[in-house]
């Protein structure tokens, strides 16, 4: 029972094509295609409008040099929310729970920040790995924490993203197991649990766009620096 916890995060196949190749795929295919008319329908009026809202929310602390990325910010925005939201859905496969696809989304946007620092203003993006005014003993320490912290951002994006939604999918496969378990023994006290079970999977629901959310901004925060 242990193990079994376990074999929804496993990438399964199906005629040899994997799976999480399919997942990845379908966000976009369920989203419309904006039109050129004028009058939309309703969808692609909240569709266009939350989009606008959250690029112009995400790229206000930003000068016109890190507008460049709004559209790659907001595509990535719309991808995770979608793959996390469709990943609580039952029989799904939710490829934001590999830590190899997270760390494929942010070690090499990270580093793209990191160059464009280097690139257009590598004074700046050196000075923060020394803070103004560190008394000169401790410049050679601050100098390896800060560098160290530097190559630490990447890592923490991915293993966040990670690790957030694979608690909250172990803990609601326990809680529905405990309710299949707890139902022919103590029938009161498996709809208190089955109540706890909705309650927690709202919050997943919130946890899933949050996450989505903060890998963004963290990312957005991380360009401010270097542009």
């Amino acid at each position: 029972m242990a193990m079994s916890f376990f074999d929804q995060f496993a990438s399964t196949s199906y005629l040899g094509i994997p799976l999480i190749a399919v997942a990845i795929a379908l966000p976009w295919v369920l989203y419309p295609t904006p039109t050129s008319r004028w009058i939309n329908n309703r969808l692609l009026t909240v569709q266009g409008w939350f989009i606008n809202r959250f690029t112009s929310q995400l790229m206000l602390p930003l000068n016109v040099g890190g507008h460049k990325w709004a559209l790659l910010l907001a595509s990535l925005m719309v991808f995770l929310i979608t793959i996390n939201m469709l990943g609580l859905l039952p029989y799904t496969f939710t490829p934001t729970t590999q830590l190899s696809l997270n760390m494929g989304l942010a070690v090499p946007l990270w580093l793209a920040t990191v160059i464009i620092g280097m690139r257009n203003q590598p004074t700046v993006a050196l000075g923060h790995l020394l803070p103004e005014g560190t008394p000169i003993p401790l410049i050679p320490v601050l100098i390896i924490i800060e560098t160290i912290s530097l190559f630490i951002r990447p890592l923490a994006l991915g293993v966040r993203l990670t690790a957030n939604l694979t608690a909250g999918h172990l803990l609601i496969q326990l809680i529905a197991t405990a309710v299949f378990v707890l139902l022919p023994m103590m029938p009161t006290v498996a709809i208190l649990t089955a109540a706890v079970l909705f309650l927690l999977t709202l919050l997943e629901v919130a946890v899933a766009m949050i996450q989505a959310y903060v890998f963004v901004l963290l990312l957005s925060l991380y360009l401010q620096e270097n542009v």
